[in-house]
């Protein structure tokens, strides 16, 4: 198998792995446009027989490895964006510029995409087929994904496609998935509550459009525990609420934000339609009215089960068997990896990167301004998303 010796050539690269990750650490970018990031990529990889794609709306590339033969075509995918938060980690290559951080791994994603593409290319004369590494900006919200393949970055498709992601709250070294929902659809949802202002002291001679909003907010989560099934998970979370200017006045409206999150595309119609019938209607009941925005994230992540199998096995084939952990259920926060996986098969999987022997279920999570990844943990991933591309190049989903 050519799998069986990936462990030890990806240990051989983890101060190069770790090199390039620390360098995009400490210069963050932000949204569709990380420029600098990608030159890094770049210049990691210019002694490799790769052939880069690059599109008009964003900083989003694509490196082809072409096997010696004719054969398959698999995707891997690292996202390259920060986060615009600050950085207590106190690390010696934290970040440089203030308010920007790589909270949610996606340095690491790259400098393990990049140690999977040099593995790869070692081995190009026994590939049939072809390899292309997907470096994506714009995961945090901005649609890098879907942006690329708008602009034709992953034409034509390809017949598979794979993803890691870090994730500090789980065993060292363990690759978690499951068949089907991964992760969840997220919706923005903006409610504008209109009344009549007036005097605090008389709300009668006013329309007060703050109690309206609180109720509002009980009412939706009565909803979703009343109108949607608990057997299929269905988050609403108004996370912020803004009226008035003064303790004595009455505004003329109250404002709610807040996110939506489902597992299914059928369920997040519902949700749409159920949301603006609650809002609308205790507006109403109140002699306000309300106006529901809805501005759609990314949609459901969903896992091939041939995909996930596949993980499973070479999870298994480099680390034994407790290097694989079968998720019981999908995690309700959201990826635009969905993007590609809902035009090809495949899956994302997550990776533990809390440090061995550490109380991981207690570690700073993701988007955490503390957040740490364990390092050591990079090789293997590079070693895992070349294996997933050696073992669908060689069987498909057999």
């Amino acid at each position: 198998m050519l799998t069986n010796t990936l462990m030890d050539s990806a240990a051989a690269l983890r101060e190069r792995i770790v090199a390039l990750r620390r360098n995009i650490h400490s210069e963050p970018e932000l949204g569709l446009e990380t420029p600098l990031t990608l030159a890094k990529v770049k210049a990691d990889l210019a002694d490799l027989p790769l052939e880069w794609r690059e599109g008009g709306s964003c900083t989003g590339a694509v490196a082809v490895l072409k096997g010696a033969r004719e054969g398959r075509s698999v995707l891997l995918r690292g996202d390259m964006d920060a986060l615009p938060m600050g950085e207590q980690t106190g690390l010696p290559f934290a970040s440089q510029l203030a308010g920007r951080m790589h909270a949610c791994g996606h340095d690491a994603h790259t400098a393990m995409l990049a140690g999977a593409a040099r593995l790869l290319a070692e081995r190009q004369s026994d590939l049939a087929g072809e390899v292309r590494f997907m470096f994506q900006p714009g995961e945090e919200g901005f649609h890098g994904a879907r942006h690329m393949l708008n602009d034709g970055l992953l034409d034509p498709l390809p017949e598979a496609a794979f993803a890691l992601h870090v994730w500090p709250n789980a065993p060292h070294g363990v690759l978690i998935g499951r068949a089907g929902p991964m992760l969840a659809s997220a919706d923005q949802l903006e409610i504008t509550v209109t009344g009549k202002g007036g005097h605090a002291s008389m709300p009668h001679d006013a329309v007060d459009p703050v109690p309206v909003a609180a109720e509002i907010v009980l009412a939706l989560q009565t909803m979703v525990t009343r109108r949607f099934n608990a057997g299929e998970a269905t988050v609403v979370t108004i996370a912020k609420m803004e009226a008035g200017s003064a303790h004595n006045v009455i505004p003329d409206s109250a404002h709610l934000l807040g996110t939506m999150r489902t597992l299914s595309a059928e369920r997040r119609a519902d949700l749409h339609a159920a949301v603006a019938q609650v809002a609308e209607h205790v507006a109403l009941a109140h002699g306000c009215t309300a106006t529901v925005r809805i501005i759609e994230g990314f949609p459901v992540t969903v896992n091939d089960p041939r995909a996930a199998r596949l993980g499973e096995q070479v999870a298994m084939e480099l680390g034994g068997a407790g290097a694989w952990e079968e998720r019981s259920h999908p995690t309700m926060g959201a990826e635009d990896f969905s993007y590609v996986l809902q035009q090809v098969p495949g899956a994302m999987f997550f990776l533990g990167v809390a440090a061995e022997g550490s109380d991981w279920q207690t570690c700073c999570g993701l988007h955490s301004t503390r957040m740490i990844v364990d390092e050591a943990v990079l090789p293997k991933g590079a070693a895992l998303m070349a294996g997933f591309a050696l073992r669908f190049l060689e069987r498909g989903w057999d």
